[in-house]
C-alpha cells in the first residue's frame, strides 16, 4: 500500500515481489519512526520550554528509556538487513541461482554517454568478438566483421528487447564512465564499470513497455540517459530479431529456427504479492 501511495512502478518480474514485501516493511518502519520521533521532538519543545524550566538542568537523563528503544531500532534494522536483505541478494547473484545459458536470452548491456547500448547474440548464443580499435559511429561495440560469430549477432540503441516468461542475463558493462543500468520494473539495478562485464538475471512476466534509467550520476546529459525495454511475446521477439538482421546482415540474415520460436511457457503462479 505504502509502495503505491509512494509511486513505485507496477512489479513486472518474478522475483520482484520479494523486493517489494522488503520495502514495504522498510516503509511502514520508517513511517513509526518519523511519527515517533517527531511525537517526542514535539514533547520537548512543550516539557522544556523555557517558561517551565528558567533554569538550565545539568544533571542529564536517568531514564534508560531512549537507550532502549535505540536498541530496538538497531535490533528491527539488523533483521531487516540480515535477515531478508541479504538473502534476498545472495538469491540473485550466486553462481547456483543463474539460469542455463542455453535457456535464457542473453543480452550485453553497455552504457556511454549518454545511450545505452544492447548487444544480442543471435540464434547461435554465441557472442562476436569485439575491439576497441573497430569502435565507429557506425560499428559502437567493436563488433570484428571477421569473425563468424557475429554474423548473426544484432545490437539496438536505446531499445531493450526482452521475451516475457523468459529468463534474462544481462552482463553489464561501460565504454567510458560508470553508468548504472536500472530497470525499475523488473526490481534490479546494476552499476556500469568500464573493463568490467558484471550479470544480472530476472524473468519478465508482464509483457509491456517500461523505462530504463541510468542511475548513476554520469555527466551533464545524465538527465537524458534512457531507455526502452520492451517486454513481448517470444513469436513478436522473434519478428523483430528477423527484421533487425535483415538491416543490420543482410547477407547473413536467415529465419529463426521454429525451435526458436516456440512460445515461452508460463510459469507456475507466483505467490500472492
Amino acid at each position: 500500500m505504502l509502495n503505491k501511495w509512494m509511486g513505485m512502478v507496477p512489479n513486472a518480474s518474478e522475483h520482484g515481489y520479494l523486493v517489494d514485501h522488503l520495502l514495504e516493511v522498510c516503509h511502514w518502519f520508517m513511517l513509526v519512526l518519523f511519527v515517533g520521533w517527531f511525537s517526542f521532538f514535539l514533547y520537548s519543545i512543550i516539557r522544556f520550554h523555557r517558561s517551565r524550566n528558567p533554569r538550565a538542568n545539568y544533571h542529564g537523563v536517568k531514564s534508560k528509556a531512549a537507550t532502549h528503544l535505540e536498541l530496538v531500532v538497531i535490533l528491527v534494522e539488523a533483521i531487516l538487513l540480515l535477515g531478508f536483505g541479504l538473502p534476498l541478494w545472495a538469491k540473485r547473484v550466486t553462481e547456483e541461482s543463474f539460469p542455463d545459458k542455453n535457456d535464457a536470452l542473453r543480452v550485453h548491456a553497455v552504457g556511454e554517454q549518454f545511450a545505452w547500448n544492447f548487444h544480442y547474440p543471435g540464434a547461435d548464443n554465441v557472442f562476436g568478438r569485439q575491439d576497441a580499435h573497430l569502435v565507429t559511429g557506425n560499428n559502437p561495440l567493436g563488433l570484428d566483421p571477421s569473425d563468424p560469430a557475429g554474423k548473426d549477432d544484432v545490437v539496438s540503441k536505446n531499445e531493450l528487447y526482452l521475451v516475457n516468461f523468459k529468463p534474462t542475463v544481462i552482463e553489464v558493462t561501460s565504454k567510458d564512465v560508470i553508468h548504472s543500468l536500472s530497470l525499475h520494473a523488473m526490481r534490479i539495478t546494476q552499476d556500469a564499470t568500464p573493463g568490467l562485464r558484471v550479470p544480472i538475471w530476472f524473468r519478465p512476466k508482464l509483457e509491456g513497455t517500461y523505462e530504463v534509467v541510468c542511475a548513476q550520476l554520469c555527466g551533464a546529459g545524465h538527465f537524458g540517459m534512457k531507455a526502452s525495454m520492451i517486454v513481448q511475446g517470444q513469436k513478436e521477439w522473434s519478428a523483430w530479431y528477423e527484421d533487425t538482421m535483415k538491416l543490420q546482415h543482410p547477407v547473413a540474415a536467415a529465419p529463426v529456427s521454429a525451435e526458436a520460436a516456440a512460445p515461452v511457457p508460463a510459469p507456475n503462479p507466483a505467490p500472492a504479492q
